[in-house]
Formats: structure tokens, sequence, C-alpha cells
């Protein structure tokens, strides 16, 4: 058996716009995934992984039609949580209270099952792969997740993955060779979205 490691090519994905109830897809945010989902047929994917939320497993599903059989498996990694609550002394000071401010509400509890989920999600989802075979994987998740995720493959300390914002159906892409630094090869791209439905999950102030 060969002992060597293999590239993974990591995709990422936010969900799709979801209902206001946070329960599901609006149209729009089904149009997303199927678009997406044709964006994404003629990839080798093996496997999609999504949180557990209904937004993020519809929007898997829409994919996975498109994709013509690739299996989909839930996991809590690939779920909404808060990955990392920095300290005062880890922050910028020209931007350290903003940032506290926007994190005040989470709880102790959050911050502790955020931490440890964040830590599996780099377990699972980062670095080569086992054996000789380059590996294809899609995770359909959510906005923080994906700023962590990207926050490590560039080796930014653990508080930038706030001010990241990724986009309703967006496709990052993060390659993982062996013996060379990781590589964000796409980031927020959304070519395969129409104007009409493109800037849904960006803040107003940054919609160009």
């Amino acid at each position: 058996m060969s002992g060597g490691t293999a590239t993974r090519y990591l995709y990422l994905a936010r969900h799709g716009e979801a209902r206001p109830d946070g329960n599901g897809l609006t149209e729009a945010g089904r149009r997303q995934a199927v678009l997406l989902g044709r964006r994404l047929a003629d990839r080798p994917i093996t496997v999609v992984h999504h949180g557990p939320l209904p937004r993020a497993a519809q929007t898997a599903r829409l994919i996975g039609e498109q994709l013509r059989g690739t299996p989909l498996t839930v996991c809590e990694e690939a779920g909404d949580y808060v990955p990392h609550v920095p300290a005062r002394a880890e922050l910028p000071d020209d931007c350290a209270d903003f940032l506290l401010d926007y994190l005040a509400d989470t709880t102790a509890e959050e911050r502790a099952s955020g931490e440890l989920l964040a830590r599996q999600a780099l377990a699972r989802f980062t670095g080569p792969v086992p054996g000789e075979q380059e590996r294809h994987e899609l995770v359909v998740t959510h906005n923080f997740l994906i700023a962590w995720l990207v926050r490590h493959a560039t080796g930014g300390p653990d508080w930038r993955w706030l001010g990241l914002n990724h986009g309703n159906a967006a496709l990052t892409v993060i390659r993982y060779a062996p013996g060379r630094p990781s590589s964000v090869l796409a980031y927020n791209d959304t070519r395969h979205l129409p104007e009409e439905v493109r800037w849904t999950g960006f803040p107003p102030e940054v919609r160009i």
C-alpha cells in the first residue's frame, strides 16, 4: 500500500438565498443552486458534504441533481457556527471595537462548540489526501466556514475569518498539493449566476 499523498481540490459553496425564516431557499436561491450544479457538472467531484440546516441541505440536493449520482453526506463540521472569537489582544486597534461588538452576542456554549467544529473542519476538509489519486470534494456550507477555510489556506491569523463575505451559491476552490503551500484558485466566483441573482448574500455596501 502506498504511503504517499495526492492533491485535494476543495470546492466551497455558500447555500443559495434563504427564505426569511431560514427554512429552505427562495425561488432565487433554488435557481442559484441549480446553476451552480450545472457549472460543476463536468468536474470530477466524488462527494458533496453539506451542513444540516435546511438551506444548506436543499442547496446540496439541487446541486447533486446536476452531478448525476454524486453522493451527498451531511456533517456538523459544514454547519453554521462561529469558528473563532478573538481576544482583544489579537485584533488591530483600529477595528477591535467593531469586531468585538459584532461577536458580542455569541454565548460561551457557542464559542466552545464553534471552536471545536472549526478544528474538526480543518482536519476533515484540508490538506492533501492519502494515496495516489487526486480528490475533488464539494462542501455546501455557510459564510463563516468558507471564511475560516480561506483564512487558513492563506496563512492568516485566526481572527482574520472576520471581514470575508461570500455570496449565495458563489464558488471558492482551494488546492492542497503535497509539498506545496495551499492555493486559493478561485474566490467568490459568481460567473455562473446572471446579474439578477448574483449579489444576494453580500452586504449592500460591497456590491459592485
